[in-house]
């Protein structure tokens, strides 16, 4: 053998950087799982993995806490480090959600009035957001339910999304305290128009699966409802025509009676939702993924990934100090609302009187605060 006589060290090196410390079993945590990668027929290909990273807190909607944060990172990295793993599954435990973002009950209890502590809170986020973009696997999001404020935000840090087509996207940080610093404003106009970016970034409004898809923020939508033995598209959205009197009316939501029997359907059944062809969607994509060259997909994949990180990057830095100083006002507010509205009846502030107060400068203060506040329900 040609050079023989060369020093040589055999075997493997551990390069994993985390053990199994953040994940678990039991809500709220991270699970992680490597599963067997399967051909189309079912069969387990030996010696690959594709690594699932599940946010597991359905109560919450699968809102992350601090430590659930951890435990995606850990995943990421580690998965990323694993010879044996081809691609990366990110998706959430349930029918209703993939992620809603930030727990607003830890947002509003704790970080709020605790700029500094919310400062070292956006460490571990930003380092999260890092960790799925540096991944030197693919990673499909899985969009089992709703996407929504920082969950659409991890989402859209990832490669590839398929959804289920209950699934709804959009932004909530201007209605409830914060601003979408997390991805969204970086993000979103690399994906669609500016002006629907800008609308989708600030409005608060909830887009569906079909008009994401129409969008181009997803790659596929697919029914989970099956009744009677028989898929059902989402029937509270319009999916059967795209213009209707010179507008675009496909993946819009109906109304009217219409809306409303369409919500009864959707409340009886989306509880016993069906995943079947949202899985064999994703485990299409993870086999095409297994059958490339690894080294040139994932230089491929980087190549695109760097339009996005650019902006990531050159903004996320300096956006967490913004982030930090604001739980010292329109954040304690916000979350404050949302978290106490089972108190109250109300998850916003009254925006209008704010504003008034800010209007005639007022001092920001607990009893300015108070004023914008709902009241406790008798």
């Amino acid at each position: 053998m040609a050079l023989e006589w060369m020093p040589r060290e055999d075997g493997m090196k551990d390069h994993a950087l985390h053990t199994d410390v953040h994940w678990g079993t039991e809500a709220p945590c991270v699970v992680y799982e490597k599963r067997p990668l399967t051909d189309p027929k079912g069969n387990v290909v030996d010696g690959l993995y594709v690594s699932w990273i599940r946010l597991n807190n359905p109560k919450q909607y699968n809102s992350y806490t601090t430590e659930m944060v951890k435990g995606v990172i850990a995943g990421f990295e580690n998965a990323s480090l694993d010879r044996s793993v081809v691609a990366v599954i990110f998706t959430g435990t349930g029918p209703y959600s993939f992620c809603t973002g930030g727990n607003t009950k830890e947002y509003s209890e704790f970080y709020s009035l605790r700029c500094d502590e919310y400062g070292q809170y956006m460490e571990l986020f930003n380092h999260m957001v890092d960790a799925i973009l540096a991944c030197k696997k693919p990673v499909i999001s899985r969009v089992n339910g709703m996407r929504v404020a920082g969950g659409q935000e991890i989402g859209m840090a990832c490669d590839i999304a398929i959804s289920s087509d209950l699934a709804i996207f959009g932004q909530a940080g201007p209605k409830h305290g914060s601003a979408p610093d997390g991805g969204a404003s970086d993000f979103l106009p690399w994906y669609m128009g500016i002006e629907d970016a800008m609308w989708n970034c600030v409005s608060c409004e909830m887009w569906s699966a079909y008009k994401m898809k129409d969008k181009a923020l997803i790659s596929k939508v697919v029914p989970v409802l099956k009744i009677d033995g028989e898929w059902v598209r989402n029937p509270m959205i319009i999916t059967d025509k795209y213009v209707d009197n010179g507008e675009v009316v496909y993946g819009e939501y109906k109304s009217g009676s219409e809306a409303k029997e369409a919500r009864a359907l959707v409340k009886e059944h989306q509880p016993n939702a069906d995943f079947e062809l949202l899985d064999k969607e994703v485990d299409r994509i993870v086999w095409t993924f297994a059958n490339l060259f690894p080294g040139c997909l994932i230089k491929s994949i980087d190549s695109i990934r760097a339009k996005k990180k650019f902006f990531w990057d050159s903004s996320k830095n300096y956006n967490r100090h913004w982030l930090a100083a604001n739980m010292g006002g329109e954040a304690f507010l916000g979350f404050g609302a949302f978290n106490t509205k089972q108190i109250t009846g109300q998850d916003t502030i009254n925006f209008l009187k704010f504003r008034q107060d800010i209007a005639e400068c007022k001092t920001w203060d607990m009893d300015m605060f108070e004023r914008a506040m709902g009241t406790p329900k008798a």
